[in-house]
């Protein structure tokens, strides 16, 4: 005291955080039940623990969540000033949040499984386009409904053509493509927060990841999340799911009580999770599907833009007579301002082309391999069927009357054009392998995404997703994520 004035108490708590967002071992979710519980933080896991929260403000549900991987980067990697495009590949590739399970599946060598608290959002180019009605009239789910929470989506995650709106870059090549037979073209819908910090309100976080979903959610109702934890098994007696047994870095295992379970691993990951569990369902781990994509380089002059240039994306959609959409981008995230002004400019146009779903794309499991918690890994059996070559000839001859249309000019080397497509699995867009339907023999799950015949088993991430279309896709998978929490939320 001083002055007849009593010092103010410490401000500090006696406990503390070791991480930047607060998790809860495994010892102590195990004395808990919770009303739901959550395997998964990415697109779909993040959306839907962020809508429970928002719907059971107020309330004393208990949600946990369960994440294989480490809390290792608190936003999307590029918006860390240390990043460019090099580094955050690099990054990727580290084996902490990588692994590159392509390489032991010869008809799958693209794929990736990533573990990191937010799931592939961390990494993901953000891109947003819809799926065109064309597609989601063959869905169980009305179409004013997927008009809905598609708009609930795009304000969720700040959905927005304004980064490439007003930038020459975009607008001169937007209006030679317009008025050169591609009049569709638009600019790239992103997944970015473009409004400015002001009213005590900071906008730090540019590109969208569900590390956002994970702190509006927080802000609104508690959850116990832990990291590290990998789920193993699924419990369930009879018809109706009891919890999710979990094993620590350690190798201990743990069992966590939940009256709802929502899988959300990834189109790969879930059916492993699924099928090693013996769930039934005879779709569960087939139909996968995923996007054949070829791109082309090619250059333009730099003396067809003003001095400022801006940033570069461009989005020619599919629709119901084009199997296929293209992107052409350049140097998003960061534009060099030196001088003087580079001669040319580089420019990437990658082709999209929609993958039937057939029953003889699947998942299995591995008998005669496991990963070091005793679960089997997966094989996969993937091909392209006529159809499927057929779109990847077409939008690869797109993608040079695209360049054309532009008025740039394609990349050789070595005499040969510089046109490739990727590897099976690549980009990271698996999906269908527990699709949405009526029927349990051709789908995994129901229109709200409950798996068939088990009571309070969901999942919510892209392998629900029916048909592939030719479109990224995060934004229906976050829409469908909503939806399925909505009716939790209201059942009992």
């Amino acid at each position: 005291m001083s002055m007849g004035i009593p010092f103010c108490p410490t401000d500090f708590p006696d406990d503390y955080m070791e991480e930047w967002i607060p998790t809860v071992p495994l010892s102590e979710m195990e004395e808990k039940e919770y009303d739901v519980l959550i395997i998964g933080s990415g697109a779909g896991g993040g959306s839907l623990l962020w809508r429970l929260c928002q719907k059971w403000k107020n309330t004393d549900k208990k949600i946990g969540m369960l994440e294989a991987g480490d809390a290792l980067l608190p936003t999307h990697v590029s918006n860390i000033p240390t990043m460019n495009i090099d580094r955050l590949r690099k990054y990727l590739s580290n084996p902490k949040i990588s692994e590159k399970i392509g390489e032991q599946l010869p008809q799958y060598k693209g794929a990736m499984i990533l573990k990191i608290l937010g799931g592939a959002t961390v990494f993901w180019g953000a891109v947003c386009p819809r799926m065109p009605y064309s597609e989601l009239k063959t869905w169980p789910i009305p179409l004013y409904e997927m008009d809905t929470y598609y708009n609930i989506a795009d304000e969720a995650m700040n959905i927005t053509p304004d980064y490439f709106q007003d930038s020459p870059f975009t607008t001169v090549l937007l209006d030679r493509l317009r008025s050169n037979g591609f009049p569709l073209s638009v600019p790239m819908p992103m997944a970015m927060n473009l409004e400015p910090t002001q009213y005590g309100i900071i906008q730090s976080n540019v590109i969208f990841s569900s590390i956002e979903f994970l702190g509006k959610a927080l802000q609104m109702h508690s959850f116990d999340l832990a990291i590290n934890a990998r789920a193993t098994r699924l419990c369930y007696e009879g018809d109706s799911i009891t919890g999710v047994e979990v094993m620590s870095l350690e190798k201990k295992l743990y069992k966590i009580k939940a009256k709802k379970v929502v899988v959300s691993a990834g189109a790969l990951e879930t059916p492993r999770l699924l099928l090693h569990s013996n769930i039934p369902g005879p779709a569960i781990g087939h139909y996968l599907s995923n996007h054949s994509i070829s791109i082309v380089s090619s250059t333009i002059n730099r003396n067809t833009f003003p001095a400022l240039l801006g940033a570069l994306g461009i989005l020619i959609p599919s629709g119901p007579n084009r199997d296929y959409q293209i992107q052409i981008e350049s140097s998003k995230w960061d534009q060099p301002k030196e001088s003087p002004l580079e001669k040319k400019l580089d420019i990437g146009l990658s082709a999209f082309g929609k993958v039937e779903s057939r029953f003889e794309n699947k998942v299995t499991l591995d008998p005669n391999r496991v990963d070091e918690y005793g679960v089997p890994k997966i094989q996969v059996q993937f091909s392209y069927s006529k159809q499927d070559d057929k779109i990847i000839h077409e939008m690869s001859k797109a993608l040079l009357y695209a360049s054309s249309a532009m008025g740039s000019n394609l990349v050789v080397k070595d005499g040969f054009l510089d046109l490739c497509l990727r590897q099976p699995g690549r980009p990271f867009h698996d999906l269908g392998t527990c699709r949405m339907g009526v029927d349990s023999y051709t789908s995994a799950v129901n229109p709200y995404c409950k798996i068939h015949g088990i009571s309070g088993l969901y999942v919510a991430d892209n392998s629900i997703i029916p048909t592939a279309g030719a479109v990224n896709p995060t934004l229906t998978t976050v829409a469908l994520s909503i939806r399925t929490a909505d009716h939790i939320a209201s059942s009992r």
